[in-house]
């Protein structure tokens, strides 16, 4: 007997479904701990081998990709018709600098930029849609290893959204209609004019903005619909490139920070403050983690400092039971951390030391363990199908067992710098360079 034609359709469409099952919306993943529990992408790789695609990227761009279903999102800023092309990413054995307006040293005109989403087809890295945010010179220089498109965008699989920091944050449709933008947030002052980065976070209804510059910094909770301000929250905070994580907790949801002056979480429903402590370094970067009732919260630069705190906890909570344990040395600066089966995993400040400890109980599984092949480290770790994925600027990853002991697995490069934090997915790893997107795949 003849099934009906749209019961096939329906058939087919649960199969192409379960073959493509997983999405990856936001930089760190659906737990954001950096952690795809069902994929399974390949652990070997080279600038040919099990390169499934890889597509030019224009203009400039850190932002990690996003993944919904067949389509992949990634944000770039590129040169405006006239404007100077800015420098290319500095190479990962450069010692880094400054580059500011009138700093002296490594000048440079800063061009005027048009900001970009891209929205590429996941099966053959087709461009499916192209938009330019808004077109604008950016008020401020930046670090010579980091561009003015470095937050990530987000989708919950009805819009994305694309963060440009004093630029502003935009939504779009998946098929690419603008639906509001939000450019009145006024004009962020880094530190030591390194630029820009925090990346937004979904949760539930709201879309939340972190603010952290040397002005006055803010914590913005919008409504994702439309933009409106819910919530707006002041935070006694200078420079921060941290991205909120959001836990539950007693039945609530809490907002956690990274700060210079105190790790904080806040009510995710008012912005009230719940619990604050002390302890983190100069201007952290790293973004928290939480899993088995405690949140992960460290920094690494001048400095050395990661907390495992109790969310029960309210007001100061430093020197109190709130605090589970705490680390005082090989803490992450810019890559944020990783935990997975129990385990977090951490880089020492931006270089390729890496340690594992015990997330209950702060105990070393293997601590400050030079990893062969990684130097200098600004993606993320990420974990994926028992394995963790360890990427260097230089392009190279390094893949270990997701396990007590280190164990390399393999050793892979892409050819070209990669500040990004790679996304798996599926059977699929993308890796965003300094000029290519890459789709791994066997």
């Amino acid at each position: 007997m003849h099934k009906p034609l749209s019961v096939v359709v329906i058939l087919l469409s649960l199969i192409g479904s379960s073959a493509m099952a997983d999405n990856w919306g936001h930089w760190r993943g659906p737990t954001g701990n950096g952690v795809a529990p069902q994929a399974k992408p390949p652990t070997t790789w080279s600038e040919t081998k099990n390169v499934k695609w890889k597509v030019a990227i224009p203009g400039r761009g850190s932002g990690s990709p996003v993944i919904w279903g067949d389509q992949v999102f990634v944000v770039t800023a590129v040169p405006a018709a006239g404007s100077p092309r800015p420098a290319a990413p500095a190479a990962a054995s450069q010692a880094p600098g400054r580059r500011r307006r009138g700093s002296g040293r490594g000048e440079q005109a800063i061009p005027k930029l048009q900001f970009k989403l891209l929205c590429l087809d996941r099966n053959d890295g087709a461009l499916l849609w192209e938009r330019t945010a808004t077109e604008a010179t950016p008020h401020q220089g930046t670090h010579s290893t980091n561009g003015f498109a470095s937050a990530s965008p987000c989708t919950d699989g009805e819009h994305v959204y694309a963060h440009y920091g004093s630029r502003g944050l935009f939504c779009y449709t998946m098929a690419g209609e603008l639906k509001w933008k939000r450019d009145d947030f006024g004009q962020m002052t880094t530190r030591n004019s390194f630029g820009e980065g925090s990346s937004p976070t979904l949760e539930g209804d709201k879309i939340l903005v972190p603010w952290d510059h040397e002005g006055q910094s803010y914590l913005f909770a919008l409504n994702k619909v439309d933009g409106t301000t819910i919530w707006k929250t002041a935070r006694d905070e200078p420079t921060c490139w941290a991205t909120p994580l959001v836990i539950e907790h007693d039945g609530s949801k809490q907002v956690v920070m990274n700060g210079e002056t105190c790790a904080r979480a806040y009510d995710l429903e008012t912005g009230k403050e719940l619990w604050r402590c002390g302890g983190q370094t100069d201007r952290p970067a790293a973004s928290p983690v939480a899993a088995g009732g405690l949140v992960f919260v460290g920094s690494g630069f001048r400095g050395a400092y990661l907390g495992a705190f109790r969310p029960d906890g309210r007001g100061d909570i430093a020197g109190s039971s709130h605090v589970a344990w705490s680390i005082g040395r090989d803490t992450p600066d810019v890559a944020s951390l990783l935990l997975s089966g129990g385990r977090l995993y951490f880089y020492k400040e931006k270089v390729g030391i890496l340690s594992c400890v015990d997330a209950a109980t702060g105990r070393p599984h293997y601590q400050a363990h030079r990893v062969p092949g990684l130097d200098r480290i600004y993606a993320s770790p990420i974990a994926a199908g028992g394995h963790v994925f360890l990427t260097d600027r230089s392009g190279t990853t390094v893949v270990i067992d997701d396990a007590d002991a280190f164990k390399i697995v393999a050793t892979n490069s892409v050819g070209e710098t990669v500040d990004a934090t790679p996304a798996p997915v599926d059977n699929q790893l993308f890796i965003r360079g300094a000029s290519h997107l890459f789709c791994i795949a066997e």
